[in-house]
């Protein structure tokens, strides 16, 4: 009698739809963010209400990853407030205060470069050959860019060049946390490392905001600013790294990472009905190059590159 093959299908689609889902979630946060400041508020203010309703989540996950395992050294107390500084704190509070002045889809395409940033880091740290395919798909995705940002400056005007600067130093923070995160990564677990990194990056912000604001800045926020803040932390911090964690356990961190490329797009269509942001074709081809160029990126870099 001949063996039942199996059916790892449904297990397939459970994990793309669980990647893309976060994806989509994930871009979700520059839409909220560019909702939020409608309402008078500022970066550091806002980011602080982010982290203050995330912070309550990533310590449950923590400690929920963190069962049985073994106790941190102070090594990886090290790492951990080193990986949370850079990947989670500075990578986001420079990504809210370059939203100030830029669009959600210049925002996500400078932040989709990010593939780009770690062959570079990883070429710099380690050494590692950068093939010519790969500096090719490089610069078309960085022409793709540079074409959304022309046609943003024209309306934004030099706010464009600060914001789009903010942005991209946000996208090299966490391309360094991605580089070095390594090792803590097969030492800890992703969730583990996750979990306390992100609350450390929680503390960094709540303690960036006593020192930067009156405390009674805190309480004058417009009302929708809370519960855009709940929303943010929630639905679009929390959730997409339960759910692309999730999908990478069913599809492998490869397959996963290909779902990254609904991001740029869905933020775009989120920023033209909920934003009223501009939506031509010089949007769309540099949208197109960046999304193409990042992918060929990945795809070379597959069968050489390696952490």
């Amino acid at each position: 009698m001949p063996s039942t093959p199996s059916r790892p299908v449904p297990h397939l689609a459970t994990g793309l739809l669980l990647a893309s889902a976060g994806s989509i979630a994930f871009s979700g946060k520059a839409i909220i963010v560019k909702l939020a400041y409608r309402h008078g508020v500022d970066a550091v203010t806002l980011i602080m209400y982010r982290m203050l309703f995330a912070l309550p989540l990533f310590l449950a996950l923590a400690w929920w990853a963190s069962r049985g395992k073994a106790a941190l050294t102070r090594q990886d107390w090290l790492g951990i407030l080193g990986l949370g500084f850079t990947g989670y704190y500075l990578a986001s509070f420079l990504d809210f205060w370059g939203l100030q002045y830029i669009s959600a889809s210049l925002e996500r395409l400078i932040l989709y470069l990010n593939p780009t940033l770690v062959l570079v880091l990883g070429w710099v740290v380690y050494k590692r050959r950068i093939t010519h395919l790969q500096a090719l798909a490089m610069a078309v995705s960085y022409a793709g860019v540079l074409l959304v940002f022309g046609h943003e400056a024209d309306f934004a005007g030099p706010n464009a060049v600060l914001g789009a600067a903010l942005v991209f130093g946000s996208a090299i923070s966490y391309a360094i946390y991605l580089v070095y995160s390594g090792e803590l990564v097969k030492r800890l677990g992703s969730m583990r490392l996750v979990g306390l990194a992100t609350s450390v990056a929680c503390v960094l912000c709540l303690l960036q905001f006593v020192l930067l604001r009156p405390l009674e800045a805190a309480t004058v926020v417009a009302p929708e600013v809370i519960w855009l803040s709940v929303l943010n932390a929630t639905l679009c911090t929390f959730a997409p790294v339960i759910m692309v964690m999730m999908g990478i356990e069913r599809i492998g961190a490869s397959l996963a990472a290909q779902t990254g490329m609904i991001g740029p797009m869905s933020t775009i269509a989120m920023g033209v009905l909920s934003l009223d942001e501009p939506f031509n074709g010089w949007i769309v081809a540099g949208t197109v190059l960046v999304v193409t160029g990042v992918f060929l990126v990945t795809r070379f870099g597959s069968a050489s590159a390696g952490k």
